[in-house]
């Protein structure tokens, strides 16, 4: 499978915001973007006067690296939250929101996404008691996730759960953190989508 394997810091420099893809690193005085808040490149320090698309571009491309989905499946979401009923803009996230790799990131079992996806193709976790390694598999209402009992001793995984274990669990997800069991108990709203995003953008971009 397709996927980025270039300096993940130059992705935050380029979209002028933090896009926490190396976790609890993106906290330290490590962070890349913290230390050169620029774009990348020779002419990163130049102030630009963007243009109504570039900026509608960017915000694509911000999503799109904080989902970690390259741009043909990331279109193939925008076609489906087109053609299902609602508003485009918030079925686009609540795709989005639903991939497993995301589910996973969201529990606190992983500090990153990037992390989580790794985690799901590991086949760490099984959804409704079977094994799913597909970090994009869409997760529905309904649906139970389990963290595999073979799996529940890795230091890693303790050490994540560990950290996360002040941050609060999605509305739409019901977590047993004792037994690291969660239900998906509804579609994510809108509301329950605490990221910057600027979707309308999205939809304008793709709508030309």
């Amino acid at each position: 499978m397709a996927k980025y394997n270039d300096a993940k810091c130059r992705l935050c420099r380029r979209e002028g915001t933090k896009l926490l893809l190396k976790g609890d690193r993106c906290f330290t005085d490590k962070c890349a973007f913290d230390r050169r808040p620029y774009a990348p490149g020779q002419h990163g320090r130049a102030r630009k006067k963007l243009s109504d698309y570039a900026v509608q571009l960017r915000e694509k491309q911000k999503v799109r690296r904080v989902y970690g989905v390259l741009e043909k499946q990331f279109h193939g979401y925008f076609v489906h939250a087109d053609m299902a009923k609602g508003v485009t803009g918030a079925n686009l996230l609540a795709f989005l929101e639903r991939r497993l790799d995301n589910v996973v990131y969201r529990l606190g079992f992983a500090m990153s996404r990037a992390e989580a996806r790794q985690m799901v193709s590991h086949g760490h976790f099984t959804v409704n008691g079977r094994k799913v390694n597909i970090p994009s598999y869409q997760v529905k209402p309904g649906m139970v996730i389990t963290l595999k009992e073979s799996s529940r001793g890795l230091e890693k995984i303790k050490a994540n759960v560990e950290a996360n274990s002040s941050r609060p669990a999605p509305k739409w997800l019901e977590y047993d953190a004792n037994n690291m069991i969660a239900k998906v108990v509804a579609v994510p709203a809108r509301d329950d989508i605490d990221l910057p995003i600027e979707e309308r953008l999205i939809v304008e971009l793709y709508s030309k």
